[in-house]
């Protein structure tokens, strides 16, 4: 909290954003079953520090959870494979130019 607190980070938003961070996280430890320990990985091979890779990733989960709230859809393999889709064309490049 307090390295977020220093960037400016809205501490209102500080459990959505753990909360986010802990989702990813969770997903890295799945390993090779979802692709984002894989996607972390290149991130970060792509000049991206791990914090700002979890971060890359966790905006993309969070539209995919917006996305879902949004279209009242329940969660399917098909708005999973979206978001994991997302996540494995996801670049250093996109994520510092967004």
């Amino acid at each position: 909290m307090r390295s977020h607190r220093r960037q400016g980070l809205d501490p209102s938003k500080f459990k959505l954003h753990a909360w986010a961070h802990t989702i990813v996280e969770n997903q890295i430890a799945m390993g090779d079953e979802i692709p984002v320990a894989e996607a972390i990985d290149r991130l970060i091979a792509e000049g991206l520090d791990r914090h700002e890779a979890i971060h890359a990733v966790a905006a993309r989960l969070m539209e995919h959870i917006q996305v879902i709230t949004q279209s009242g859809a329940q969660p399917s393999d098909d708005l999973h494979d979206a978001y994991f889709d997302a996540v494995r064309q996801l670049t250093a490049e996109d994520w510092l130019n967004s």
